[in-house]
């Protein structure tokens, strides 16, 4: 029997300012990268990227699929809504995000 494969959940946001962008940027690390470990992630990181915009990457960690999926249903819509009170549509804010199973 195979291990449990760890499910990475990858959130790409590009940011209208800098202003917007510290922050967004102090409520991951103050508040929010807490919340989804304490939702079941196992790691949360912030990666700013090299590009001429203000793109980030936040990576998130869970040891299964099965405890993403618990995530998505039971805890996701309730982080979300959060995050969209704080930094509503109207910022700009720009997000992509992806779901795959860790292959080495």
């Amino acid at each position: 029997m195979q291990p449990t494969a760890n499910c990475l959940y990858t959130v790409y946001c590009t940011l209208p300012d800098a202003t917007t962008a510290r922050r967004w940027v102090a409520w991951l690390l103050d508040e929010h990268l807490d919340e989804v470990r304490q939702a079941g992630a196992r790691e949360a990181t912030l990666v700013q990227l090299d590009t001429a915009s203000l793109d980030y990457e936040v990576r998130y960690v869970f040891p299964s699929r099965a405890a993403y999926d618990r995530y998505a249903e039971e805890y996701a819509p309730t982080l979300k809504a959060k995050g969209i009170r704080r930094f509503p549509p109207d910022l700009g804010l720009i997000y992509r995000r992806a779901v795959g199973e860790e292959i080495s």
